[in-house]
């Protein structure tokens, strides 16, 4: 009799969760139900898989509202009125489109509309009364709506706190204090499954409402079909069997691309995999991500293909992916095997502004009705989110931020507020929050995607799907992962700038020579690696140093044991030590050693983990590669991860293991398995960081162009302007004579950009160098305001940024001029003038900028000196007694240093204390980092960007020196002159 039901996917209203909501109507004898969530149908294929494992009939539906308004309930008769439900919904979304006041007639959907409803009623469309509306059918005539008349009763919580639950939740929608919220914007304190048998007792008097409700549900069937099918596209060619020779014939021919004629390991190699993929049906799959990198690659656009699918040969064959699994020896069982359900991921990443011309391509090539975009949920696990409930109960901001303050984590534990907006945020934590787009999945599938879902239009502007990948693959969907990362944009920017300043042309894709070029690999163990993809970040480039990396199958597993979990278990220190020392390697077990002599008995990638699993602990492939995406969050079901945990410990004690082995073989799995790489994945890096750093060797100006052109990689601005000043650049403040919106050079000079300056708009970084372009260079200041027709607080920031500087006049010159010229109510216009009429000058006195006010205007507009160093706006003339080239000198003896802020890092110890890792340059430009211990730190010692004074002692881990500080203090500039 609920044709109402609300759960927690109506966002910021509902409160109960699919499986709550079936468990609370059972406990009330409660056999179908409709499910109607707020304008969004992400929870529907939910419970009609909940409610069939626990015997209720479920019924599929939408509320319809307009600016919190009800307008009308959609109720889906079958899996097609499904279909045309969501595709209405989607059309106002997709069209940006209110909805309409008044229902569509759909040949297979119901709508009921609140029993205040005034227009005419068509066919299938009803008026839902509720109990407490029945006295107002007293004395009237219901023969005209009799049989349009059933029973409404909204379920929105189960008891008294998921009420208050539910109005903390509107009042966070509508960002009102609880005591101010209109009752007509939240449910009615009634709105929940009633007592069994109440509703029938409250309509016995108008029996024939519940009939009619009864009749119309009975009616409704959600034939969707049970247990796991496949939804993605069936076939790319329209027939199974052409797909399976097309795809032979593609492999084939890649094979002799890859491999040449007569190579008949890869001939094996490569049928034994497309015989595990014809008898799996993965050849559409297959064929579409080739189809996507023909279409990419036939645009000129650069990709890497990585993820578990980059372990097939076949694949490499199709250039999906630039790693060769022969040559690593890649464990194909990680990839697919003979039970495996879903394919195996393709994770195929692009330059950040060329992704989106690739997934146009997937909706157009494969229909707008078969593609959309995966979407996410963010839940409330934010805890910004106590900030929300603090402000809706009315609470100062200045009480908020206290509670919102870590460090007064122990003066809040006994404050009752908080203690009560703890349990509210408790109880909220894992609720959704809002509907949002995953990185990079796209859905390609055989039926409308509309049967499964409706569809949103983020501000992205490509239709999204309204659940997330988990969702999608118990639905029955597979993504295909297209994916952006700047790591790609700096190679394709690097490679075009090379062409332009240097008229020379890459083949980028040579990575195999660039891997024996005793250069590349001298600087790979140098740690040299700034700018470079995935071997730039403090911790890799020590990491580099520590293993003195300089090869290919080294970096490959850098690229893994640099991951969490592998530093997190010791195992990234057990790995260095031993591969140093390979021959004094101790094995747990003879198994290990059989298995990772590779790697220096460590469990480096993914497939280690399904490797010990088979032979080790006597699983199975499939079982093994389940057991390890269990590790991983991505377990089906906690019985059947902790059934295979079980049956790894009984396979390991029937082949005769010792106890104490298999417990430590199994610390080292379950603490590394969740965070590891397949080899693939960690290959795939392994190629792009080579191809980085020939790029930064070989043509370090144009490389750290292109990072900075690209919004950097994990340092700030100013560190990348540093490094292209060390590879030999000239780097020039921004000028409107010279730069374009972005960084550009020409021979050695480079000229940063307008994108850079702090608060210039962005119609001026565009119009000045198409102004400039079109009609020459600007002669002077007044020729510039009137072809530019530039405000004077625009204006003003250019000069003050140096940009006019071409003019030979000082800033502060300029400044009076700009104000003579703009300050006026009528601004100068780039309209043609009949005469010149030059403008009367002045004679004023020398108007001079200092050193220091230019470093104070570029610390402002650029974030970070350039005509100046931090070291030069010290007031101490104190550098240290050391410099980092020197620190191997020191071992073991307290130094004194003064260094530059780069970046710094927080980890947590065992004992849950605070420390850090700091990274720093000294005077002369080069990098030393230190160890900041929680018994020798303040609860905080960073104070931003500066110049610190470094107390401490000077240690070497794998020859790598840092130090551990004892003392630490940030050091004073001289004070802007302008200020005082």
């Amino acid at each position: 009799m609920y044709l109402n039901v609300h759960s927690h996917y109506s966002l910021r209203y509902g409160t109960m969760s699919i499986e709550k909501l079936v468990d609370e109507a059972m406990a009330r004898g409660i056999n179908q139900m409709v499910l109607t969530d707020i304008n969004n149908s992400t929870g529907v294929m939910e419970f009609i898989r909940v409610c069939r494992k626990k015997g209720v009939k479920p019924i599929g539906g939408i509320e319809f509202r307009k600016e919190n308004k009800l307008l009308y309930i959609g109720i889906a008769r079958s899996k097609e009125g499904m279909r045309q439900l969501n595709e209405f919904l989607t059309y106002h979304n997709l069209e940006k489109k209110d909805l309409p006041d008044e229902a569509p007639e759909l040949v297979d959907a119901y709508f009921i509309y609140p029993y205040i409803f005034k227009g005419d009623l068509k066919r299938g469309h009803f008026l839902g009364i509720r109990y407490d509306q029945l006295h107002t059918l007293f004395g009237i005539d219901l023969k005209e709506i009799k049989s349009k008349l059933v029973a409404l009763q909204p379920v929105v919580f189960s008891e008294r706190i998921e009420y208050r639950l539910h109005e903390y939740l509107r009042s966070i929608d509508l960002n009102a204090l609880l005591t101010t919220v209109d009752p007509a914007d939240k449910c009615r304190d009634t709105d929940q499954f009633l007592k069994p048998g109440e509703l029938e007792e409250k309509f016995s008097k108008y029996s024939f409402i519940l009939d009619n409700t009864r009749n119309l549900m009975n009616l409704c069937e959600m034939d969707y079909p049970e247990g796991k099918v496949k939804l993605n596209r069936k076939t790319f060619t329209g027939n199974k069997q052409d797909d399976k020779e097309l795809l032979t014939k593609l492999a084939m021919e890649g094979m002799v691309y890859r491999y040449g004629k007569y190579n008949k390991k890869a001939l094996k190699k490569v049928k034994d995999e497309l015989k595990v993929i014809y008898d799996l049906d993965f050849c559409a799959y297959f064929l579409i991500t080739w189809d996507i990198i023909r279409y990419s690659m036939g645009q000129g656009y650069y990709h890497v293909g990585r993820g578990s699918g980059a372990n097939s040969t076949v694949a490499y064959c199709l250039r999906i992916t630039d790693v060769d699994p022969i040559e690593l020896d890649l464990y194909f069982e990680r990839f697919l095997n003979a039970q495996r359900t879903s394919p195996p991921d393709f994770d195929i990443d692009y330059s950040w502004d060329q992704r989106e011309d690739v997934q146009d391509y997937i909706f157009k090539r494969y229909g707008r009705q078969h593609t959309a975009l995966l979407g996410t949920m963010s839940t409330f696990k934010d805890r910004s989110i106590i900030r929300e409930i603090g402000k809706v109960m009315g609470l100062p901001k200045s009480e908020i931020d206290g509670f919102t303050d870590q460090t007064k984590s122990a003066l809040n534990r006994d404050n009752a507020t908080f203690k009560k907006i703890m349990a509210i945020y408790s109880i909220m934590s894992d609720m959704p929050n809002q509907r949002s787009i995953h990185a990079g999945g796209v859905l390609v599938s055989e039926e409308p995607i509309t049967y499964y879902t409706a569809l949103d239009l983020p501000p992205k502007g490509m239709a999204t799907v309204q659940w997330d990948m988990y969702e999608a693959e118990k639905i029955g969907y597979d993504k295909y992962d297209i994916l952006s990362q700047r790591g790609i944009g700096h190679i394709k920017e690097a490679v075009k700038l090379i062409e332009e300043n240097q008229k020379q042309r890459l083949d980028i894709h040579q990575v195999k020579s660039f891997m024996k070029d005793q250069k590349l690999n001298d600087q790979l163990k140098s740690g040299d690696t700034i700018g470079c993809f995935y071997i730039e970040s403090p911790a890799m480039r020590q990491l580099l140093t520590k293993l003195k990396c300089d090869n290919y199958l080294t970096l490959v597993a850098a690229s893994s044991i640099i991951r969490p979990g592998v530093a997190q278990s010791g195992m990234m220190k057990t790995y260095i030590q031993n591969y140093h020392k390979p021959d004094s390697v101790k094995y747990l077990h003879p198994v290990m050693e059989e298995q990772l002599k590779e790697t220096y008995g460590v469990m480096v990638y993914q497939e280690d983990v399904i490797k010990i699993c088979i032979h080790y602990g006597g699983m199975d492939g499939t079982d093994a590669d389940i057991l390890r995406r269990g590790m991983s969050g991505k377990y089906r079901s906690r019985a059947e991860f902790d059934r295979l945990v079980e049956k790894f410990h009984l396979g390991a004690a029937a082949l005769g293991r010792p106890e104490e082995v298999t417990k430590e073989v199994w610390r080292q799995v379950s603490s590394f398995a969740g965070y590891s790489f397949s080899k693939a994945h960690s290959a795939s890096f392994a190629v792009e960081s080579y191809q980085s750093l020939y790029l930064k060797t070989y043509y370090p100006i144009e490389f750290m162009v292109a990072v900075l052109n690209n919004y950097g990689g994990f340092y700030g601005r100013s560190l990348y302007v540093h490094e292209l000043r060390k590879a030999g650049a000239t780097v020039q403040l921004p000028c409107v004579n010279h730069s374009s919106s972005a960084v550009s050079i020409s021979g050695t000079d480079a000229y940063l950009g307008f994108i850079g300056v702090n608060g210039l708009e962005s119609k001026y970084i565009e119009l000045i160098p198409q102004e400039r372009k079109v009609n020459g260079e600007f002669i002077d200041l007044e020729d510039f305001l009137k072809r530019t027709t530039i405000g004077l607080e625009q204006a003003v920031i250019l000069i003050r940024v140096g940009a006019l500087r071409f003019t030979g006049k000082s800033k502060k010159a300029l400044l009076w001029d700009v104000h003579t010229l703009l300050s006026g109510k009528s601004k100068p216009n780039n309209n043609a003038e009949l005469f010149i009429i030059e403008a009367k000058n002045y004679t004023l006195p020398d108007l001079l900028n200092t050193s220091l006010e230019n470093a104070y205007h570029e610390l402002e507009l650029l974030d970070f000196p350039l005509s100046l160093s931090m070291f030069d706006l010290l007031i101490t003339k104190y550098r240290g007694d050391v410099t980092a080239k020197h620190l191997t000198k020191y071992l073991g003896k307290v130094v004194k240093m003064v260094g530059q802020y780069v970046c710094e890092k927080t980890v947590h110890t065992k004992n849950n204390k605070k420390m850090w890792f700091g990274t720093f340059l000294d005077q002369d430009g080069n990098f030393f980092d230190t160890t900041h211990f929680p018994n020798n730190t303040p609860s905080y010692p960073f104070r931003g960007a500066g110049c610190y004074l470094i107390l401490g002692k000077v240690v070497d881990d794998f020859g790598f020196p840092s130090i551990e500080v004892s003392k630490f203090a940030k050091l004073e500039i001289a004070k802007n002159p302008v200020m005082d």
